[in-house]
């Protein structure tokens, strides 16, 4: 069974996925291991991305179907302790209004065992602030689809710097961001794409990515 779900969901066969994953816990499957699963899935998702078998199509789909799964999956894990990687703070940065990047990362670093504390779309570098003095987080991810938000990344991170918020390690994310933009705006790293974003911060916390 596990092998099934594990093939449905890298071959994007979403009402399959889900229904076996709901058979999968109906017959008394454990939850985690379900979990498990679904982050071996995705990190396979992401593996083909990143060679180009796959395209953006297919990252977003499988978004889906791991948030499909979570939603079913998550209601019977609550009270027993779920392994973490780290905490995020993400947000698409002020003056972008895009969540399709912001999303797929989210629905990846949570298939990687981060917990994702999610601030939305515009942004203001005060959100961010707040988020990180109430989360605490290892990892501060801020994404832009578009020019416009180079310079508001440049200011959230500045104004986090001024608050005396340098814990967390900063990775930016989206179409325009490069390695000029990232010494541009004072950023640890950066990342075109979700898996590679994911298997960055798995890097900036010390935890060895599985080749």
């Amino acid at each position: 069974m596990s092998e099934k779900i594990f093939d449905c969901i890298v071959g994007m066969e979403e009402q399959e996925a889900i229904k076996l994953a709901k058979e999968y816990l109906d017959g008394g499957g454990d939850p985690k291991q379900l979990l498990d699963i679904c982050r071996d899935a995705m990190d396979e998702v992401g593996k083909k991305f990143e060679s180009g078998e796959y395209f953006l199509s297919e990252l977003l789909l499988g978004g889906e179907i791991f948030r499909s799964i979570m939603e079913i999956t998550l209601p019977l894990l609550e009270g027993s302790e779920m392994e973490k990687l780290g905490k995020i703070v993400l947000g698409t940065v002020k003056d972008d209004i895009h969540d399709i990047g912001k999303d797929i990362f989210k629905a990846f670093a949570q298939a990687a065992g981060f917990e994702v504390i999610d601030i939305g779309v515009d942004a203001p570098a005060e959100k961010f602030v707040e988020a990180v003095k109430e989360h605490n987080p290892d990892i501060v991810g801020m994404s832009c689809l578009i020019t416009a938000g180079i310079n508001p990344m440049k200011t959230t991170i500045e104004a986090l710097k001024n608050a005396g918020l340098t814990d967390a390690k900063i990775i930016i994310g989206g179409g325009r961001v490069d390695e000029e933009i990232m010494k541009y705006t004072g950023a640890d790293a950066w990342a075109d794409d979700a898996a590679r974003g994911v298997r960055l911060c798995k890097e900036l916390i010390g935890v060895k990515a599985e080749v």
